[in-house]
This record gives C-alpha cells, sequence and structure tokens, in this order.
C-alpha cells in the first residue's frame, strides 16, 4: 500500500509517499520560518495561506521524486490535529478531496501520534511496549505505549512545553526566531557552572512537568546581568543559555528514568522536535545506560513537522482498516488517549 502523507498543523507544510514494504519513497518540506520571522512566531492566517500555495506543487514534487503518479496513490492521510485550526482546515480539505477524486480511502492522523511513531522509519525500530516522551513547542508529555493507538498518559506539562520555554528563554536573550535551536547552539559556548539553574518538580512525585517557573528565573537572571541600557555580553549569554539547556535536560532525564522504572519497562522513544537536541540525546543515553535501558529517536529531519511520520501513522491504520467518512475533520485539539487501537 502506498500512502501520501500531508502535514499542515502550524508552520511547515510536509508531504511524503510511503510504501508499507519499500519503505519511505520520497519526502519533501517547506518551512515557513523566513515569513514568521519578522513577527517573532506564528501568525496562523498567514501560515494557513503558505501552506494553500505549497502544498500542491510539492504533492507533485513528491510524487515525481518517488517516480510515481496520482494513479500509484492507494490512499491519503493528513494531519487533522492538534494544531492551528487554519493550517489543518488546508490539509484537512486537500487531503480529503484528493482521496475522494482517485476514489482512495483517506484518514486523519493525530500529529502527535505521528511524532511517537517517527522512530519506526529507522532501521533500528523500537518494539512495543514502551516509555515516550513527546517534547516540543506545544507538548511534553510521558506516554506508556503498548501498540498504535494504545497509550496511557503517565505525565505531561502543567503549564509551559519544554519547546515552549526554550523559545521564550531565547527571546529573552535576543535570539532570533525560532530561539530554540538557536539557544542550544549559544549553550555549546557557556561555561560550565558559572550558572546554576532550578531542575522544576524533580523532587515531587508523579511525572509531571513544570518550566514556568524555569523561564521566569531565567528572566531574572538576564535582567540581573544587564547594563543600563538592557544589554549582555555574549559570555554571560552563552553561560546563561547553558544553565538553561542543563536544567531543561537534567529534568527530563530524571522523569524519564522514573517513567521506565515506575512501568518496569527498558525501552525509551523521545520525539518531536526537541528530541533534536543533542544535549539531550546524549544525557539520556548516558543515563539509560547505567539502568540498561535503551533510547531510541528518529534522524533529526523526522524529529521536526514532517509528512512522513504521517504517511507512515496512516498507513498503519489504512491497513487495520481503519477510513474516515467523507467529513474534513480539523481539531485544533485532540487528546491522544482518545484515538482507537489498532
Amino acid at each position: 500500500m502506498r500512502i501520501l502523507g500531508i502535514e499542515t498543523s502550524c508552520d511547515e507544510t510536509g508531504i511524503a509517499f510511503y510504501d508499507d514494504q519499500q519503505g519511505l519513497l520520497a519526502d519533501a518540506l517547506y518551512s515557513q520560518v523566513e515569513l514568521h520571522s519578522e513577527y517573532g512566531g506564528v501568525v496562523p492566517e498567514l501560515a494557513s495561506r503558505d501552506h494553500i500555495r505549497k502544498a500542491l506543487p510539492l504533492i507533485e514534487q513528491v510524487l515525481q521524486d518517488a517516480g510515481c503518479q496520482r494513479q500509484d496513490i492507494d490512499g491519503v492521510a493528513y494531519t487533522a490535529g492538534p494544531g492551528l485550526v487554519g493550517a489543518l482546515m488546508v490539509g484537512s480539505m486537500i487531503g480529503r478531496s484528493l482521496a475522494y477524486a482517485l476514489s482512495v480511502p483517506a484518514i486523519g492522523v493525530h500529529h502527535m501520534e505521528g511524532h511517537l511513531l517517527a522512530p519506526m522509519l529507522e532501521e533500528n525500530p523500537p518494539a512495543f511496549p514502551f516509555i515516550a516522551l513527546l517534547v516540543s513547542g506545544g507538548h511534553t508529555q510521558l506516554v506508556r505505549v503498548d501498540g498504535i493507538g494504545q497509550y496511557r498518559m503517565l505525565g505531561e506539562s502543567l503549564d509551559d512545553a519544554a519547546g515552549e520555554a526554550f523559545d521564550k528563554a531565547a527571546k529573552m536573550m535576543g535570539l532570533p526566531y525560532p530561539g530554540g535551536p538557536h539557544l542550544a547552539k549559544l549553550a555549546e559556548e557557556g561555561e560550565e557552572g558559572r550558572f546554576t539553574f532550578p531542575r522544576p518538580m524533580v523532587k515531587h512525585p508523579g511525572l509531571d512537568f513544570s518550566f514556568s517557573g524555569l523561564k521566569t528565573f531565567t528572566l531574572n537572571t538576564v535582567h540581573q546581568h544587564s547594563d543600563e541600557q538592557g544589554k549582555i555580553d555574549q559570555q554571560t549569554k552563552a553561560d546563561i543559555a547553558h544553565a538553561f539547556q542543563q536544567a531543561v535536560v537534567e529534568t527530563l532525564v530524571i522523569k524519564c528514568r522514573r517513567a521506565l522504572q515506575q512501568e518496569s519497562l527498558s525501552r525509551l522513544v523521545i520525539a518531536g522536535g526537541v528530541s533534536a537536541n543533542k544535549q539531550l540525546r546524549v544525557s539520556l543515553e548516558k543515563a539509560l545506560k547505567k539502568i540498561d535501558a535503551s533510547v531510541f529517536y528518529a534522524r533529526p529531519q523526522f524529529c521536526t513537522d514532517n509528512g512522513a511520520m504521517i504517511a507512515y501513522a496512516g498507513c498503519q491504520r489504512l491497513l487495520a482498516g481503519q477510513v474516515d467518512d467523507l467529513s474534513v475533520k480539523a481539531y485544533p485539539r485532540w487528546p491522544m488517549e482518545n484515538l482507537a487501537a489498532v
């Protein structure tokens, strides 16, 4: 079965063509970072309009790269949520309409399920069951995964997600949009031990997260080390970035170890945009090795939003006989626990 995947949940248009026997045939991604950078964040209306402009040309490009035609599409998977409702509507309308025109099935895919299953695209995919750390700009969640659609929420952020905290901390230091990757790069130049930031909620029982206090601590530190014009020297900025990243990473590592031990499991999947963070990967591998556990993640290009993860997740559900009706589905909010099992 060959599935066309369409991802338009936020500010990246991702298209992919996946074969359940041959794997990923082709994929393409268009990022709107340059479009939104002058505003310092995503403008929903601009995002929707850009998806309209880019989606169809990208579909043609992906089919051409795969050496296929529209008639080779056996099914269409599109992101139905969660995300920006206007952006979701673009992908949903295109996906549903294309499937109808080709007389093939279509299915709306949960964005975070796509991220969760992205490591399955790699040569060494994890076996069920495992713990998944979903960590992105909008989500920080620990989930027990016993199979596709068999999810049990163990813990989540009570306020800011980790990725959101990265972006806001970066903005406090005047770093370009999107801030998270710039902060991570700057942190590599930071001095170890100059600043010590709190590890929020690590001494509390349970597996929930909270990063709003860490964000406030960062803002106060920036203000304390700024001059009268509100400027801060580059080395101090790097040291703050280093301390901030270290605090977030250590908090995530502690909670991941706790989740594995609580559930008596030895496999951890990290997925979502923040899973591309080098320090997080290194720290998790080092920490889990001590307890004979393994960590799995997707290649960096499939950590951020992409069409390949949607094509894969949709393919698994279509193979299981799950098909959506002709209605167009778009859910700005969509609890993952409500998904049907495969």
